[in-house]
């Protein structure tokens, strides 16, 4: 090469490394977290809900409807009552939930195929303290009978 020539003195570049980002330590604190708040929490079922009052609805007739009323019972099931009391008298058999269910509906047709004027509706009264599951459990086997309309009963606004 001469003394004119231009050299090109260029170096090749190493390929670069890739950046590896250790996460463990966010884990760790992930988990740390996770830790502190199952420990500090407090799990309880029975917390009372206050529910608003009812400001809109309808009125329903009563004459026209089959009546349950659903109270706290003993242990962990709901008492299930024919009409709007909670009579020993009135109290809906079943030896266990499936029985009780079937009680229901059995109850809900014989009413309304014996009433004058036939029960076109039925109302499930539920008192306080008595949980949803219950009161849905109520409204399921209801269903199950032939009926116009299923009403739940709420405290009207004064």
């Amino acid at each position: 090469m001469g003394p004119t020539s231009k050299v090109s003195l260029r170096r090749r570049r190493a390929p670069a490394e890739e950046a590896e980002m250790d996460i463990t330590p966010m884990i760790d604190c992930t988990f740390l977290l996770l830790i502190f708040f199952i420990v500090t929490s407090k799990m309880t079922a029975d917390t009372p809900i206050d529910l608003p009052i009812a400001k809109h609805g309808g009125a329903v007739v009563m004459k026209e409807s089959v009546i349950i009323t659903v109270a706290k019972g003993e242990g962990t099931t709901a008492a299930i009552y024919k009409g709007d009391n909670t009579d020993a008298a009135n109290l809906l058999p079943g030896e266990n939930l499936e029985a009780q269910e079937d009680a229901i509906t059995e109850y809900i047709e014989q009413e309304s195929a014996l009433a004058s004027p036939p029960k076109r509706f039925v109302l499930i009264k539920g008192a306080k303290g008595v949980k949803h599951g219950d009161v849905a459990r109520v409204a399921q086997a209801a269903g199950k009978a032939e009926i116009e309309q299923l009403y739940v009963a709420v405290l009207e606004v004064q």
